[in-house]
């Protein structure tokens, strides 16, 4: 441990030295994710029309922890202290159980202060005082990238490696870029959210962040014939690419444009440097946490810890919950103009 006092304080993120410290920091920490880095939650902030905030640990003046935070507010889902919104990922990272508790203990202090009824840390370094851990909702996929694409496609499962070479054979068109390829990623983003029952996302969260990571972000897309089908955005940090946002047409199972995506993708990955393949996280016991299991990725169970006020529940947002269902097949419903017409105003307070 450092030699000093222990000090926890809001980091001015306005101030470029500050903000570069805590980047360099962030990026150099090995526990660290694309949502610990103070580009996420800005992004976020002018991406939704939330607030950003970073908490900072120091140890003798040097840093010892971070907590990235998002203030998500919504009329339909109350006020949230979210670390990091619309991330899956983002909770502390600290040097030490005693940082890493002082982070917690301020978060719920700023929560208050807010006027935040609930807070959430997702993943991270998680405090032992004060908050509930829960780790019955989500299974994180990572693994190892393999050699090269011979090997990448034997160690698929059988069964899956045959889907994945019918979308390789129909020889789709695949395109990498940035925010060129962002309209077309959009429009695929939107059809698949509403075949899903979910509202879209305001489309400046994702300009704002792939404006914000730069080359650390990239759109592909898939196409067949000139009609694009399939789009992801994806994430790159400390040599792990992590496909994030994922877009569809009703063409793209048939096609398999999907299988022919990842695939491409995770080619892509290891011509960048990375290592790792990053799936992200899926419900338990839902159809995308199956279809990533085909592909080898086994999942392990993600572990968030949270804390309302009392009297106050903590709130939940997940689709999948029963008082959601009803809603979510309503939704589905809705012609997908006037879905792509309202959903962002919805979907800002769900991150």
């Amino acid at each position: 441990m450092l030699a000093g006092a222990m000090t926890v304080a809001l980091a001015d993120l306005d101030d470029r030295q500050e903000s570069a410290e805590i980047e360099a920091w962030v990026t150099a920490h090995p526990d660290s994710t694309p949502f610990h880095r103070p580009a996420w939650i800005q992004a976020v902030a002018r991406g939704t029309r939330q607030k950003a905030a970073m908490l900072v640990c120091r140890h003798g003046g040097a840093i010892a922890g971070v907590l990235p935070l998002n203030r998500i507010s919504s009329v339909l889902f109350g006020r949230a202290l979210v670390s990091s919104g619309f991330a899956v990922d983002g909770g502390i990272i600290a040097d030490d159980p005693a940082a890493t508790q002082a982070l917690a203990d301020a978060c719920w202090r700023q929560a208050e202060r807010w006027g935040c009824t609930t807070a959430e840390l997702r993943g991270g370094m998680l405090p032992e005082e004060g908050w509930t851990h829960k780790n019955d909702a989500y299974l994180g996929f990572s693994k190892p990238l393999e050699a090269d694409d011979e090997a990448q496609l034997a160690a698929i499962p059988k069964r899956h490696r045959a889907e994945v070479r019918r979308g390789l054979d129909n020889q789709p068109d695949i395109q990498t870029g940035h925010e060129e390829l962002l309209d077309v990623h959009y429009r695929l983003y939107a059809e698949n959210v509403h075949r899903l029952g979910t509202p879209v996302f305001p489309k400046a969260l994702f300009s704002n962040v792939l404006s914000a990571f730069g080359q650390d972000a990239d759109i592909m897309v898939v196409s067949k014939d000139g009609v694009p089908v399939t789009s992801v955005i994806s994430l790159y940090h400390r040599g792990r690419c992590m496909p994030y946002w994922h877009g569809a047409s009703g063409q793209a199972r048939a096609l398999r444009s999907n299988e022919a995506a990842y695939f491409r993708l995770m080619s892509h990955a290891r011509r960048r440097g990375c290592t790792m393949f990053d799936f992200g996280r899926s419900k338990i016991g839902t159809g995308p946490a199956a279809w990533k299991k085909t592909w080898g990725w086994e999942g392990v169970p993600m572990t968030y810890a949270v804390r309302a006020a009392p009297g106050h529940e903590v709130r939940d947002i997940n689709p999948l919950s029963p008082q959601y269902r009803r809603k979510v097949e309503l939704w589905k419903k809705l012609p997908l103009g006037l879905a792509n017409l309202i959903g962002p105003h919805i979907a800002r307070g769900l991150g």
